[in-house]
């Protein structure tokens, strides 16, 4: 009897490219804005979202195969595509994208918000009252900012910032100079608002509002006194925008990262989007000067920058077009107790963001910058924002005189200007200020209190799957683990050490930690599964990440899938895995959540022989995050949080059948839909049990 044939798991067919599934996330985003289920500005809301998505993509991934192209790198993922081969395919699937988005703008969110009172006027529809209004602006506010440039030989094309609004203007006419008609391009600068509300003399419904490039068009030729303006087109420019620095090489990184930051504004153009009447030749132009290909042209049919209407949700006072508000909770154990020390002392503490408030983590830093007998903060540092209520109570201890260690990863993409400034602020304050670990980013979320309590040094933690920072605690959903437990304490202590000085690869008795041991442990554990399951034994894989890319962990999972392990994923975004593969993987199911709050828990769960092992992580299953990053994963011990997690981290979105996308074999989703059952939406679930 013939043997069926081994599947060869390093086929590049059992893999899905990185990047494409990137772009396939963001149709589900935009799915969400198409959604009549969804608030009306909700719907605009993620429609800006994907399209701010899909300006970081081309600033950073786009990017980065274009430069793969351009050196000829021979493929190196495991889905074996070439980068030329990448970027036809990502051209092809961004451009229905785009044409999606406005079709999506144009023809259901602009009508319907109409419909409410809301409006976007075109120039076409503007009153002589309104037209006055806008004249009056443009005299005010925009014209004394603009500075147009007529191209010629001693005006060249001049520099475009990455993503700034621009018009090229054909022009004809005499100047006085006695220059003949030629074309000019007008910059707009950023301190200007995209969107304006009419005030209420000019407007004629609830709400009405105007874009900045309307009211530049319409006035482009008060920019060229005597002469006229023949064709008017705004255009913008994406350029490479991420940030190289070799680390080796420089005694600061900060004054690197510094001097470096002002280059992302002019880095190698990637994207060129202009107004779709753009005539072909003036298209052409462009794209020469931006040094561009055909398929790097996106002519869009509204706004260059869909993302700016992001203002219209802010401007709109309208609570009924909007999720409602909801008061964050807190475990009852919080709401009895003032003193954080004493309620961990008497056991862990689960917080699950954003239902619950982040308010207990930050309350741990303030008692600690209080507390006379606290003698040491340490705290890694990978977003926090502008205005971090975080890092002014570690300022506030560090002015009290305790041992304040901050590790600041300066190079988080896009919020390396706000860390440099939080750096600065901290070593001001004689906090003791790192940056981490030459090649490797501090992506892991900890927090440390030491305090003296009697004769002994007792360690308060905070580990978390999310970053310090209050806003996005209130829109994503993540897991903190407040303890003092002494094992714990003693790892974080150790991972402190490796973050500031010197040492051999620390021995953790309970943290699982990259890039040392973390996909190591993980492996085994899913190799484990998959032994259990051949000797006939229970055996599942649960896990929740943003994304899932890595060879290796991919395999293993296979590998489980063939051996009979049924292995349930939720992965947000990129998933290079390809589920429901005869012989590979059949057991293997990929779900994909998107809904009001973005999914970022990283929480995993092995059968383990019936003794529930349950992780949560700062770390996703990629390549970066297991390999040139320091990440932390950490057990979730307590019985009673433990079920916790396992009920609200993972089944719960098992169930889930309002905002789901199944994974297909080909790397597609299909939203599930409830059908005969009963609505169940995860989202409004826990909002309901647990915010306050």
């Amino acid at each position: 009897m013939l043997q069926p044939a081994v599947a060869d798991l390093k086929d590049p067919g059992l893999y899905g490219n990185r990047e494409l599934s990137l772009l396939e996330f963001n149709r589900r985003v935009l799915e969400q804005a198409k959604d009549p289920a969804t608030p009306l500005l909700e719907r605009l809301r993620f429609l800006t979202i994907c399209s701010a998505n899909l300006d970081e993509f081309f600033e950073i991934r786009a990017a980065g195969v274009r430069q793969q192209a351009a050196y000829h790198v021979v493929p190196k993922g495991a889905d074996g595509l070439a980068p030329e081969q990448v970027l036809r395919a990502i051209s092809e699937l961004a451009h229905k994208l785009v044409e999606e988005q406005y079709r999506t703008l144009n023809e259901v969110l602009l009508p319907s918000m109409e419909k409410e009172g809301i409006r976007l006027l075109k120039r076409r529809h503007w009153s002589t009252r309104q037209q006055r209004w806008v004249r009056r602006y443009f005299d005010e506010q925009v014209l004394p900012v603009l500075t147009p440039v007529g191209l010629d030989p001693a005006h060249p094309f001049p520099r475009v910032l990455n993503k700034s609004l621009n018009f090229i203007v054909s022009v004809e006419g005499t100047d006085a100079f006695g220059r003949g008609s030629g074309i000019a391009v007008v910059q707009v600068p950023r301190s200007l608002p995209r969107v304006i509300a009419l005030p209420r003399e000019a407007a004629e419904a609830p709400y009405d509002f105007v874009l900045l490039s309307s009211i530049v068009h319409a006035h482009v030729e008060e920019l060229f006194p005597g002469m006229a303006a023949t064709g008017c087109y705004q255009f913008r420019v994406t350029r490479n925008s991420d940030l190289w620095v070799d680390e080796e090489e420089v005694d600061d990184l900060l004054r690197a990262l510094k001097g470096e930051l002002p280059s992302r504004l002019y880095g190698d153009a990637v994207r060129l989007e202009v107004a779709d009447d753009c005539p072909e030749e003036m298209n052409q132009y462009l794209l020469d000067n931006f040094q561009l290909q055909p398929q790097d042209l996106y002519q869009v049919n509204g706004p260059v920058n869909v993302n700016r209407l992001a203002a219209l949700y802010e401007l709109t006072e309208r609570p009924d077009l909007k999720y409602p508000r909801f008061v964050q909770g807190l475990p009852r154990r919080l709401e009895k107790s003032a003193d954080l020390f004493a309620t961990l002392r008497r056991g862990d503490v689960l917080l699950h963001h954003p239902f619950q408030s982040f308010t207990p983590v930050l309350d741990l830093v303030r008692q600690a910058a209080a507390d006379p007998d606290v003698l040491a903060i340490k705290q890694t540092l990978y977003r926090t924002g502008v205005d971090s209520p975080v890092v002014d109570a570690l300022l506030e201890a560090a002015r009290n005189g305790k041992e304040v260690t901050a590790v600041v990863e300066l190079r988080a993409r896009f919020d390396e200007a706000a860390n440099i400034d939080l750096a600065t602020r901290l070593q001001e304050a004689g906090a003791k200020v790192v940056y981490g670990i030459v090649g490797y980013k501090a992506h892991a979320k900890a927090l440390m209190v030491v305090r003296r309590e009697g004769r002994r040094m007792r360690r308060y933690v905070h580990l978390g799957t999310g970053n310090y920072h209050t806003r996005t605690t209130r829109a994503y959903t993540d897991f903190s683990l407040l303890t003092c437990d002494r094992d714990i304490g003693e790892d974080v202590h150790k991972l402190f050490q490796q973050l500031t000085g010197l040492g051999r690869i620390a021995r953790m008795k309970k943290l699982l930690y990259a890039p040392f041991t973390l996909r190591k442990a993980l492996i085994a554990s899913i190799d484990r599964e998959a032994e259990a399951a051949r000797s006939g034994k229970p055996a599942r894989i649960l896990a929740r990440m943003n994304a899932l890319t890595e060879p290796g962990i991919i395999q293993a999972l296979y590998r489980a899938s063939q051996a009979g392990v049924p292995v349930d994923l939720l992965v947000r975004g990129v998933c290079c895995l390809r589920p429901g593969i005869p012989g590979v993987s059949d057991n293997i199911r990929v779900r994909s959540i998107v809904g009001r709050f973005l999914e970022h828990s990283r929480v995993f769960c092995f059968h383990n022989g019936g003794q529930d092992l349950v992780l949560c992580s700062s770390a996703d299953w990629m390549e970066r995050n297991f390999f040139r990053r320091v990440e932390v994963c950490f057990p979730i011990e307590d019985e009673r949080l433990r079920a916790r997690v396992l009920n609200e981290g993972l089944h719960f979105y098992l169930s889930d059948n309002a905002q789901t996308w199944v994974m297909q074999p080909d790397g597609s989703y299909k939203r599930l839909k409830p059908g005969a059952q009963k609505r169940r939406c995860t989202q409004e679930l826990l909002l309901e049990s647990l915010a306050g």
